[in-house]
């Protein structure tokens, strides 16, 4: 270790310190008793199921629409370009609250978008619907912008010859930009995934917390925390241990296909 670097790891330190201490007492305060007895809680059965399959939608319908997007901010220039960009990263910067009162106004039935599907028959505010709407609404900005930055280190000199050799944009778009930008777009996913999970205050608000229905894990963490803390900090160690796993495969997926190669 050099002066500098040693110099630069004994200021960072107290920081790094600052971010681990509470996750080591959180795991401290729970016995592997406790964490044994939650896996079978019916709570954490409940909101893990809904979590998982919220979540897989969620992360489906941000990746179909979000690809196409991504893949024009790269390939266009221009003002439009910077707003819509600065548009999909807004929820990033808005507090939760902010987004759970918006969806609100956007889907209630006093509105004109849930007035028009209430007539339908469709209400969408406290249903599991309104979980996976404030999923995309929140972790689509991670996928949009990671996949955004693939796309702008594909090479455009090759896309142009796999045009001159009769490759349509489509088929060009397939075999050549998708793949080259591809750890970006898993990076991406796997964090837009893990939002979707942690997603809780836009999901309070717009959809409320029934077991089964709406109650999301984080969500879970919080009712049980009025009523049983051990519960609570089961709940919580299982959740962070799940997004510490997927933390981990996103970081080492450009390391497993460097291996490869």
């Amino acid at each position: 270790m050099t002066g500098s670097s040693r110099f630069g790891w004994v200021l960072g330190a107290p920081l790094l310190a600052l971010i681990l201490l509470p996750f080591v007492m959180l795991i401290g305060a729970s016995t592997p008793g406790e964490l044994a007895a939650a896996l079978g809680h019916p709570t954490l059965v409940d909101a893990a199921w809904l979590s998982a399959r919220t979540s897989v939608i969620a992360l489906l319908l941000i990746v179909a629409g979000g690809t196409p997007l991504s893949w024009w901010l790269a390939r266009s220039q221009g003002w439009p370009v910077r707003v819509v960009e600065t548009l999909v990263a807004l929820p990033i910067v808005v507090p939760p609250a902010v987004v759970g009162v918006a969806l609100l106004e956007a889907y209630g039935r006093g509105s004109g978008v849930g007035g028009v599907l209430a007539s339908l028959g469709w209400s969408v505010p406290f249903t599991t619907s309104a979980v996976v709407i404030a999923q995309v609404v929140v972790a689509a900005p991670f996928f949009v912008q990671s996949a955004t930055a693939g796309f702008r280190r594909v090479d455009s000199d090759t896309l142009l010859v796999a045009r001159t050799l009769g490759a349509t944009r489509w088929r060009a778009f397939l075999r050549i930009a998708v793949p080259a930008a591809m750890p970006s777009l898993l990076a991406g996913a796997g964090l837009c995934w893990a939002r979707a999970v942690g997603e809780f205050g836009a999901t309070l608000l717009f959809a409320g917390s029934l077991q089964g229905r709406t109650q999301t894990m984080p969500l879970a963490i919080f009712t049980a925390l009025e009523a049983d803390v051990a519960l609570a900090r089961s709940l919580s160690i299982w959740l962070g241990g799940a997004a510490l796993v997927l933390l981990l495969a996103v970081r080492m997926m450009p390391v497993l296909r460097q291996e490869r190669a």
